[in-house]
C-alpha cells in the first residue's frame, strides 16, 4: 500500500488516526444516508397504507335508499375512518420531517 494518499484509499497520507477519523465520518454519513432512505421509505409506506386503507373500507359500504341516505351513510364511515386515516398521514409527515 503506497502513502500519500494514493492507492486504495483516498484519505490521508497514511496517519493512522486521519484514516480512522476519515473512515469514521465515512461511516457516519452512510448510516446517515441509510436512516433518511427508511425514514422516506417508512413515510411513503404509511402514506400509501392510509389511502388504500380509506379506498377498502369506503367500497365495503353498501349505502342504500335515498341519495341523501347514502350520503349520510358515506359521512358516518367518514367520521369513523377520518381519524384513523389522519394518524396515519400524521406518523408519516413525521417520517418526511427528520429528513
Amino acid at each position: 500500500m503506497e502513502s500519500g494518499g494514493s492507492g486504495f484509499f483516498p484519505f490521508g497520507g497514511g496517519d493512522p488516526e486521519e484514516l480512522l477519523g476519515a473512515l469514521r465520518e465515512f461511516a457516519e454519513k452512510q448510516a446517515e444516508s441509510v436512516q433518511d432512505a427508511q425514514r422516506e421509505q417508512y413515510a411513503t409506506l404509511t402514506l400509501n397504507t392510509a389511502v388504500e386503507l380509506t379506498a377498502a373500507a369506503l367500497s365495503q359500504i353498501q349505502a342504500e335508499g335515498s341519495s341523501d341516505a347514502q350520503a349520510l351513510a358515506l359521512r358516518d364511515a367518514m367520521r369513523i375512518l377520518f381519524p384513523e386515516a389522519v394518524a396515519l398521514v400524521s406518523a408519516a409527515r413525521q417520517g418526511f420531517m427528520h429528513q
